[in-house]
């Protein structure tokens, strides 16, 4: 194993985007052996519930439980000590719902680790803007005014003054957030696309190599992986490129 390989493959976050937890189980088991992050989205969650999750823990992965909190800042304390208690080690809010609603996320979690010994805070990220998210359409459907990246920093200190521990946002903000919020305050990027794929329906993207180089803490990688005829092959690859970094 060539020297920083299990700490690189650490950054990777591989977004297990399947309809249910056999498909998802399936790919798993093609990853076998490689200390990588799993990202466990709506769709899987939504199907395969919790217990796919713990199913996940019981394997040694770390999990990002990726369901996108946004609502009033009660439901969102109660959503996080649900989730806090289920041992996940990342999970993320809309940093849109407000520093309130922010905020309570972290009470949330701290109750559930006063209540149960032995559970660790897990890292609580906010979304700032989704990299789908375009200028044209930041500005002129969703009514924010100015530019995504001005967005991003005032959503990341937002975040940051709410006392979570990084946010999600495209690698292009990465350098900007550190700039703002310090280097320790963690960026986890998707819009992660390997040179000479398909960019989908993301609008905001950058190569491994080229989001490790500009400071992001993980990297978030779906299709390029789990749609690759040799999915192994490819988590490979992109661990290798982001060594190369």
């Amino acid at each position: 194993m060539k020297t920083g390989y299990e700490s690189m493959a650490g950054r990777l976050m591989v977004a297990l985007d399947y309809p249910d937890a056999g498909q998802a189980s399936a790919l798993v088991r093609q990853l076998e052996g490689i200390p990588c992050y799993i990202k466990v989205g709506m769709q899987l969650f939504y199907a395969a519930g919790p217990d796919f999750v713990r199913s996940l823990k019981d394997k040694g992965y770390r999990v990002f439980l990726d369901v996108k909190m946004h609502d009033i800042p009660n439901t969102v304390k109660g959503g996080s000590h649900s989730v806090t208690a289920l041992g996940v080690d990342m999970f993320n809010v809309h940093a849109a719902g407000g520093l309130k609603m922010m905020a309570a996320a972290k009470e949330g979690a701290e109750a559930a680790l006063a209540e149960t010994p032995g559970l660790v805070m897990p890292d609580i990220i906010a979304v700032t803007q989704l990299t789908s998210t375009s200028q044209q359409m930041m500005n002129e459907e969703i009514g924010i005014a100015g530019s995504v990246k001005e967005s991003v920093i005032h959503y990341a200190s937002l975040a940051q003054q709410a006392g979570l521990h990084g946010v999600v946002a495209s690698s292009l903000e990465v350098e900007a957030i550190a700039a703002a919020c310090g280097p320790d305050f963690k960026t986890v990027t998707p819009g992660i696309r390997p040179a000479g794929s398909g960019l989908g329906d993301q609008a905001r993207v950058l190569t491994p190599g080229q989001a490790i180089a500009s400071g992001s803490h993980y990297l978030v990688v779906g299709r390029p992986i789990t749609e690759a005829k040799d999915p192994r092959t490819a988590a490979e690859q992109i661990i290798e490129e982001m060594m190369l970094a």
